[in-house]
């Protein structure tokens, strides 16, 4: 990606011209000014949604040590050499002393510094239940926009609420690996079910056979065939009559990895791009995007009437509210109740 000197990045028609021309300092801006909700942030997101579209959203999560970071490391390498530019967004833990990313994934995938068919950011949770900021969906349609052809999201894997990533992914990888004192962690966690292919890392260990037969097993209790459509996201209450109509076919592929010599990469990306033509083919990529804008809409929508509603009111009588909850005098659907009503 080039840089213009004249190039102006303090303003969105600026930002937006030099984004479209490669310019690198301004996709990072555009981020910042996202991740910042600055008085920018809306007119850039604004503009940019209409280039959006195009990139497949890779959403990669699974239980802490099961080496999320380094899968998602040899994948970006596989896809560069297939031509493909790569966009990777590493969710992280927050700072509680700064609000920023604590882990800082960038760290663990130095060898793709330089590439600039590459750009890595790392986001803070910040509090947000899957591990998700509010902020990661529109990060992931500036990369889209950008004209980044795979977007990887690397979730912080805590446990039950990662399946949040299955609302924003269009191919969601849950990762495995043996000896974690559990044969299936997916299971104790929940999130089996959000899965689109599996990747068992870390092979080389004794017990993966055992983690894959597990996880087969699993699979054949359930449907043979199935067509996954954002499994958990909390959507609005809109008729989708498509859903029953689309056909089923996609098995879950089951691939061995072993992402510290590479092993295994290529047949995961092949996994990958097969699930993508699938999706395509079978318009399963038109449906995830209609459920993916009701989920954003139903978050955004929530959020902004929150924020509306608190600025109008009283400090002191949100304060006696609280209390009358806090004292079991007023239960909290009551109180929710005397708070939209102002008495």
């Amino acid at each position: 990606m080039t840089m213009a000197k004249s190039v102006n990045l303090t303003t969105v028609e600026g930002l937006t011209a030099a984004l479209a021309a490669g310019n690198r300092r301004a996709l990072a801006r555009i981020i910042s000014h996202i991740e910042n909700n600055t008085h920018l942030a809306r007119p850039l997101l604004a503009q940019l949604y209409p280039r959006s579209g195009q990139a497949h959203i890779i959403g990669i999560t699974g239980a802490p040590g099961t080496g999320k970071s380094t899968l998602v490391n040899v994948l970006a390498r596989v896809f560069r050499q297939r031509g493909l530019t790569v966009g990777i967004i590493a969710i992280d833990p927050t700072s509680p002393f700064s609000g920023g990313a604590l882990l800082g994934d960038r760290v663990r995938m130095r060898d793709l510094a330089g590439d600039s068919g590459v750009f890595i950011r790392s986001m803070a949770t910040r509090g947000s239940l899957g591990g998700l900021a509010q902020a990661t969906a529109d990060v992931i349609m500036v990369l889209d926009a950008a004209g980044f052809d795979r977007v990887i999201i690397e979730t912080v894997g805590v446990g039950q609420s990662e399946v949040e990533i299955a609302s924003t992914a269009y191919t969601t990888i849950v990762v495995e690996a043996p000896g974690l004192g559990d044969e299936v962690q997916a299971i104790k966690a929940g999130i089996l079910e959000i899965a689109d292919i599996f990747a068992v890392n870390k092979a080389d260990r004794d017990g993966v056979d055992r983690t894959v037969m597990a996880l087969k097993m699993m699979l054949n209790l359930g449907s043979p065939e199935r067509f996954q459509v954002m499994h958990h996201g909390r959507m609005l209450a809109i008729d989708l009559p498509e859903v029953n109509a689309l056909p089923t076919g996609w098995e879950l592929p089951i691939i061995k990895t072993v992402a510290t010599q590479g092993s295994g990469a290529e047949e995961l990306a092949d996994a990958i791009e097969a699930h993508r033509q699938f999706l395509a083919e079978s318009g399963g990529r038109a449906l995830r995007d209609r459920l993916r804008a009701a989920t954003e809409l139903r978050m955004i929508l929530r959020d902004t009437l929150l924020e509306a509603q608190l600025a109008h009111l009283e400090p002191s009588f949100l304060e006696a509210v609280v209390d009358s909850v806090a004292q079991r005098q007023v239960d909290p659907y009551t109180a929710v109740q005397q708070l939209i009503h102002g008495a």
